[in-house]
């Protein structure tokens, strides 16, 4: 088995105990060379300046490729620009493009006065600039929103044709809905990278929450498995457990490139890129 790519997604910190916790996630897995780390926007656009601060940092002080996610919420199209020509001015190049959800108790997405009414548009106007590779999201299965899942395939055709470069799917469970989602998108023609989304499960109740609010199916045995483990006080060699063999089916299915969502936690995702082999040790041999 080939030594995959790999990328993180943290999130920005809202307190100073939660910026240790992004330091101690960022400087723990910045040994195994990823490719790029994402940073996440809260909902409504609400950890903007977080955001923006904590892509400067750890592009600046761990030398790490950072993405950071841009989104169409709550800002105006020069407002939205505006972050994006600083991000470039930083030496950012790279953007995770996406509509955003909208703002907690709102009735649904709504673009800003004179906003970008899509993440098509901010796609467009973003790949205008030449300053970025842009990457987007996906969804192997349905997105809560979408009419059905060949909406989704489309949709994400259309962002990849106005100028992003890759995508990056939400989190799943069974590495054959990954494959079955990249038949679909071979077939309508997308030949752009997409990389699978990992979430390496710290806390199983809030696993099954995000998987409800985004349409990730859950598999009765994966459920019947936690509950099991918290029994013994297993879930973390469980988590450990099954993403390495979902990362594991992917890799001998083709895969090249994984993305695991970190919840800004780094000792999972680590022991799971460890047990596929990377770790510090293996940069050093191939440099060799």
């Amino acid at each position: 088995m080939s030594r995959p790519n790999v990328s993180f997604e943290f999130f920005p910190p809202k307190s100073l105990d939660q910026s240790f916790r992004l330091w101690n996630c960022a400087t723990t897995l910045a040994p195994l060379d990823p490719t790029f780390v994402s940073v996440t926007y809260g909902a409504g656009g609400t950890t903007r300046q977080l955001t923006h601060e904590a892509v400067g940092a750890i592009h600046k002080n761990i030398g790490l490729t950072v993405a950071a996610h841009l989104t169409c919420v709550e800002a105006t199209r020069a407002e939205t620009l505006d972050i994006a020509n600083a991000y470039a001015d930083a030496g950012v190049t790279e953007i995770v493009a996406l509509r955003g959800d909208p703002p907690k108790g709102s009735n649904g997405f709504a673009p800003a006065a004179d906003g970008f009414q899509s993440s098509v548009e901010l796609i467009e106007a973003l790949a205008d600039t030449g300053k970025f590779k842009i990457r987007v999201g996906a969804y192997p299965e349905q997105h809560p929103e979408s009419a059905n899942a060949a909406a989704d395939v489309e949709w994400l055709k259309r962002k990849l044709d106005a100028g992003a470069h890759s995508a990056i799917t939400q989190f799943f469970f069974e590495a054959d809905t990954f494959f079955r989602f990249r038949d679909a998108c071979e077939k309508a023609g997308i030949d752009a990278p997409v990389i699978p989304g990992i979430l390496p499960i710290e806390n199983w109740n809030g696993a099954k929450k995000f998987a409800n609010m985004c349409g990730t199916s859950i598999p009765q045995v994966v459920s019947d498995a936690f509950e099991n483990a918290a029994k013994t006080g297993d879930t973390d060699l469980l988590a450990t457990a099954l993403a390495t063999e979902l990362c594991d089916d992917l890799i001998r299915g083709g895969v090249n490139d994984l993305h695991f969502y970190t919840l800004n936690k780094p000792e999972l995702t680590r022991d799971v890129c460890h047990a596929l082999g990377v770790t510090p040790a293996a940069k050093l041999e191939n440099v060799a």
